[in-house]
């Protein structure tokens, strides 16, 4: 079965798996080993990276352009679903999120961010899985700016809201409200 030849234009927003979200800023030509090659120079402004890579290599590499709207609204609605099956030990678990992760796919990065988000304020997360999460919201988030023309924080957070994942709760937050508010009067005429 032929390969469709994916088609880039500067200036258009792409995703590499293992990166996110990237603007495609030129195409250039480099010579390496003594062959001529043309590049794919790609740009992520949040990681101060610039990727390139080679326009014969693009598909193999798993660069591909944004996803629609619709496929996004999709990849969300489903991580507000049930979490999946937890039966396998953490260590195997914790590689099939990063593998998800790493994968670029909004439906893969809706099944990480399904199964860890926390489902009420008490719920705990151990360090490991926050980080997973974390990644995983924000690779969405990054795409999900773009496509809405949202900045990164106001992606994540709209994308919680919308998953319903409740507020964090800063225990370390001093109440500046004046006690005396809250007190009954007294009775006392």
């Amino acid at each position: 079965m032929p390969s469709k030849k994916l088609d880039f234009k500067t200036g258009q927003y792409v995703v590499y798996p293992t990166q996110g979200v990237g603007k495609l800023v030129r195409v250039e030509e480099q010579t390496v080993a003594g062959q001529k090659i043309k590049m794919l120079v790609i740009d992520f402004e949040r990681n101060h990276m610039t990727l390139r890579v080679p326009v014969e290599r693009a598909e193999i590499s798993g660069l591909r352009p944004l996803t629609s709207v619709k496929k996004m609204d999709e990849a969300i609605a489903s991580a507000r679903g049930k979490a999946g099956a937890k039966r396998m030990i953490w260590a195997r678990r914790a590689a099939q999120y990063e593998e998800n992760i790493n994968s670029g796919d909004p439906m893969k990065l809706a099944e990480v961010v399904r199964d860890l988000q926390r489902r009420n304020p008490t719920d705990t997360m151990t360090f490991s899985a926050r980080q997973l999460y974390l990644r995983a919201l924000e690779r969405m988030a990054q795409e999900f700016a773009v496509l809405h023309k949202l900045d990164l924080d106001a992606a994540s957070e709209k994308i919680e809201d919308i998953l319903g994942v409740p507020k964090e709760i800063d225990l370390n937050a001093v109440d500046n409200d004046d006690d005396d508010d809250d007190e009954e009067p007294d009775d006392e005429e």
